[in-house]
């Protein structure tokens, strides 16, 4: 059943969030301070990137105030081999003390590795959320049937599907499936680790708007209704140009000229996951 969408992502400003994937050490947290003074309202970290501790460093060292950002992390992937009631709910009071935040706006199950995980865990989720403690539900590398299985389970909506999706992966059926249910889609890796810079199409869009391959791909994400991506860099010149992506209109011409694109390529598929 569909569900009024809730407004953390209604804000534009927040659908060009922060990937936080190895920002780690004063490095990392030097990055992400940049980021959040630079315009990001929203960061996206997880439990397993070992770095909850720096974004809340880089939150409390940088001029913006929490009640501006959207605070997004993830449970659940590889910490442990079996995900117990008990061990999500300590996974989450140890990500609120190192993000040193009072709730978490945005709290993700992090790719399951078999449905079953979905019963033990979407509970304990749909519990934090009726407490007060997690603001949003979301989920991470969900199929059509595991968003389906999760629906089913609990009474509380969920809120957006984290998939990688970029223009060498459109990922059209989960993208609709998601609009049908009124699930943000929040697309990491949106520059396909790299790969867009060199894809002949974007480049010449690109070039066409005086801009750069990463630009024009996330502009080409951002054109689709209901699609937040989270860019991930090092370089604050980098992650300040990204901003760029928000101001950018492609037109129809470049829309299908992107969509043209014949590559299909997934950089996240591994051996024990079946799409």
């Amino acid at each position: 059943m569909a569900v009024d969408i809730v407004p953390v992502f209604d804000e534009q400003v927040n659908r060009l969030g922060l990937g936080t994937y190895s920002l780690t050490g004063d490095d990392g947290i030097e990055a992400m301070t940049a980021a959040l003074d630079a315009g990001y309202r929203h960061v996206d970290t997880a439990r397993l990137y070992e770095n909850e501790a720096e974004v809340g460093e880089a939150i409390e060292a940088s001029s913006v105030d929490r009640e501006e950002l959207v605070v997004a992390t993830k449970i659940g992937h590889f910490e442990e081999p079996e995900k117990t009631p008990d061990y999500v709910r300590n996974g989450v009071e140890e990500s609120l003390e190192k993000l040193g935040v009072d709730t978490i706006d945005l709290l993700y199950h992090h790719w399951p590795r078999h449905p079953d995980e979905i019963d033990t865990v979407l509970p304990v989720f749909e519990e934090l959320y009726k407490s007060g403690t997690v603001e949003h539900l979301g989920v991470s590398n969900y199929r059509i049937e595991d968003v389906e299985r999760a629906t089913d389970l609990v009474d509380v909506p969920l809120y957006a599907n984290q998939v990688e999706m970029h223009p060498l992966l459109p990922q059209e059926e989960p993208y609709e499936f998601c609009r049908e249910q009124d699930l943000f889609v929040v697309a990491y890796s949106p520059l396909a680790q790299g790969e867009v810079f060199d894809v002949p199409e974007i480049v010449d869009v690109a070039e066409k708007h005086d801009t750069s391959p990463a630009v024009v791909s996330l502009a080409w994400l951002l054109s689709h209704d209901g699609v937040v991506a989270i860019p991930r860099s090092s370089s604050p010149d980098h992650i300040e140009d990204n901003l760029a992506a928000r101001d950018l209109e492609l037109d129809e011409e470049d829309l299908e000229r992107i969509d043209s694109i014949d590559d299909r390529h997934r950089y996240e598929d591994p051996d024990w996951m079946e799409w």
